[in-house]
């Protein structure tokens, strides 16, 4: 997730899994914004965005956990890393993903 967000302000070495997220970025992002669609990608906390991503590649393509451990995750994620509204959000969109 760090790897993700940091990627946004500057360029650098990222490993392979942030790599595997950033080849799959378009079908990501257009789940990201059918499930979140009143508010606009390029309008989103970054470290929201950056969760999101990470749970929604692990979601629709890797597939090594159920659905409610990636979501458990992303939620700790943006209880340490986002702001009050952001496990909720994180949450909603999520499920929303995991629904479609």
């Amino acid at each position: 997730m760090q790897e993700l967000f940091r990627r946004d302000f500057q360029s650098q070495p990222i490993s392979a899994q942030a790599t595997q997220i950033l080849q799959h970025s378009k079908e990501i992002d257009e789940k990201i914004q059918q499930a979140a669609s009143e508010f606009p990608i390029a309008k989103m906390n970054k470290i929201d965005l950056a969760i999101l991503r990470l749970a929604t590649y692990e979601l629709t393509v890797e597939k090594k956990e159920p659905p409610k451990v990636i979501i458990d995750e992303a939620i700790e994620l943006a209880k340490e890393f986002g702001n009050d509204t952001s496990p909720a959000f994180i949450n909603g969109v999520l499920q929303k993903i995991v629904q479609s």
